[in-house]
């Protein structure tokens, strides 16, 4: 097999037909209707938050323990797939299409509790939610996700009521970043990322890639100045991506400003003031033509001072296991975590697997043996056809599916992220058919022996 041939378009077509068969035996299961609030109270296996990582360990757990033993709580009507809005800003897809009813996700036989978790009582195994509603559990999983603080920047989230500001992190407010970018005239365009922990720490400034690449192809360009004003100190946290992007940005003249944070928006007078964090007090004041603004984000509410979590909210879990420090029955997945990696869709479908197997083992009284190392995937879109895909684990080493140089911009990994990404998501993660890719990057490598 070539390195070529592994990663050509016919390559990753051929690996969505292969998985078509298996996607239309999932997808006969049926969906899940039946929406009440706390229909039991106890569950062997209780599962809070219906995105990605609940959903997927809710289909999971039904598997090992039985339809009727597993319940998810999650307040949300819709489910979205998150990944696909750096493109929904860039226009280079529709909103709708990341968007699927809760109801049709959550699987079979897994109750649906629409209600809200209020606190968590792990020494008493239960939780109580909206209603002063009590639920038991055996085992409790904890995919509570990320918060976005918008209300932390001075003039929003009420500035996005203007025009020439958007965001890609919200629903809400994806579909005005690609209305800012069509009505750019001339000017700054800004794209900020905040300091503290984000998901998908890429996105940020694969939107300003994407602006780019418009604003080239309308001949606006030569009257925009792109500015990416960046909490973080590098560009990217992995040294092979970062010196690769720093080549795009130097290509395309782009500008990059290290350790300034975003305080405060003045939407009527298009001004975004930011603070320089290496010299405390000192403040710049940016006009703006467009601005894409990365919210400060942090553990969801009822994490903080939680039992369950670690002294700056996250819910505090071994980093191989996902096994709580302290509750050998809780476990935690995903963004709500203090696992030390990057908060991707890509980091939840590994460790949805290694999850798994650590709760078959626990289930079983015996110790958990399989380790998460760490994986996570952040493909780096800079253009509309062209994608660095970068892979990496704990120690912030590359570590790669395909057998070629990543580091690279390339189209194939641009239709994987466009195209074939999303039916991985919602055919096989969310029915806990994905946990990752380290099966494939072994017989991709295997390939070449």
């Amino acid at each position: 097999m070539s390195a070529v041939g592994a990663v050509s378009c016919s390559s990753l077509r051929s690996c969505v037909w292969l998985l078509k068969p298996g996607m239309q035996k999932m997808s006969s299961f049926g969906l899940h209707t039946a929406a009440r609030c706390a229909a039991r109270d106890y569950y062997e296996v209780l599962v809070l938050g219906g995105g990605a990582g609940g959903i997927a360990m809710s289909a999971r757990m039904k598997r090992k323990v039985g339809a009727g033993n597993v319940a998810v709580v999650e307040p949300s009507k819709t489910h979205y797939y998150q990944p696909l809005w750096t493109l929904v800003g860039g226009g280079a897809k529709q909103l709708a299409a990341s968007a699927r009813p809760m109801e049709s996700v959550i699987p079979t036989g897994v109750e649906w509790i629409k209600s809200q978790v209020i606190a968590l009582d792990p020494d008493k195994n239960c939780v109580w939610l909206e209603n002063d509603i009590k639920v038991s559990y055996k085992y409790l999983i904890i995919a509570l996700g990320i918060s976005l603080h918008y209300e932390k920047i001075k003039g929003l989230p009420e500035g996005f009521n203007h025009p020439k500001i958007g965001s890609n992190y919200s629903a809400q407010t994806v579909e005005k970043t690609w209305r800012a970018l069509q009505d750019f005239k001339e000017g700054n365009a800004i794209f900020t990322f905040p300091n503290t922990p984000v998901k998908c720490a890429g996105a940020p400034q694969k939107i300003m890639y994407l602006s780019d690449a418009y604003l080239r192809k309308t001949g606006k360009r030569p009257k925009a100045n792109i500015m990416f004003n960046t909490a973080l100190g590098v560009i990217f946290g992995v040294k092979k991506y970062a010196d690769a992007l720093l080549e795009v940005v130097k290509d395309r003249n782009l500008a990059v400003n290290y350790k300034r944070n975003l305080i405060e928006v003045r939407a009527d007078k298009q001004e975004a003031v930011f603070e320089n964090l290496d010299k405390p007090g000192v403040t710049e004041v940016h006009q703006y033509e467009m601005l894409h603004v990365t919210p400060p984000m942090g553990p969801p509410a009822v994490l903080i001072n939680s039992p369950v979590s670690d002294e700056n909210g996250w819910v505090d879990v071994d980093k191989e296991t996902l096994q709580h420090k302290k509750y050998p029955n809780v476990f935690g997945i995903g963004d709500c975590t203090n696992l030390p990696t990057s908060k991707t869709a890509a980091a939840v479908a590994a460790q949805s697997g290694v999850l798994d197997k650590t709760i078959s083992l626990v289930m079983k009284n015996k110790l958990p043996v399989k380790k998460y190392d760490g994986y996570t995937s952040c493909p780096l879109v800079t253009g509309y056809n062209k994608v660095i895909l970068a892979e990496f684990d704990y120690n912030a080493q590359p570590l790669e599916t395909f057998p070629i140089d990543q580091s690279k911009e390339r189209t194939t990994m641009y239709h994987m992220k466009a195209d074939m990404m999303p039916l991985l998501y919602w055919n096989a993660l969310l029915k806990g058919y994905w946990g990752g890719p380290a099966p494939f990057r072994k017989l991709m490598h295997l390939g070449l022996k």
